[in-house]
């Protein structure tokens, strides 16, 4: 039992060791600013450019911080994309309020049912109490 443990627990571990090796070819990291450094996919592998004239253009500029940021469209689209996620969370917000006042009114629905359902056992109790003591009454006048 504690061998076939200490086994699981190796191989749990070298499994996890190794699953990043797994997914890591269709994550390659693709910096904002940088023209001369594409990922081919299909090679698996970052892909210098060929314009050595470039990179040295680049390296003696200074950079502002827009470039670096990715420029007023990144801005813009993180800006898009924080409104839609405050628009989601008003909307589930909505949906939660909604599915609390049904709960509730689920929760009350069904309080009275087990109240009704209470009252009809003891109303159809008496029924059959009734019914004995009427057929007893019959037998004794016989």
């Amino acid at each position: 039992m504690i061998k076939s443990l200490k086994n699981l627990i190796i191989s749990t571990g070298v499994m996890m060791a190794c699953s990043g090796m797994v997914f890591a070819d269709g994550n390659a990291f693709t910096p904002l600013n940088f023209d001369d450094v594409s990922y081919n996919p299909q090679q698996g592998r970052v892909v210098a450019s060929s314009n050595v004239s470039s990179q040295s253009s680049i390296s003696n500029t200074t950079v502002s911080p827009q470039e670096v940021t990715g420029g007023t469209d990144m801005q813009s689209a993180i800006l898009k994309l924080d409104n839609a996620q405050v628009d989601v969370r008003n909307e589930l917000l909505n949906y939660r309020a909604k599915y609390n006042d049904i709960d509730q009114q689920y929760k009350t629905i069904k309080a009275e049912r087990k109240a009704l359902k209470q009252k009809v056992k003891d109303t159809e109790k008496k029924i059959k109490e009734l019914d004995k003591i009427k057929e007893k009454t019959r037998q004794q006048m016989i």
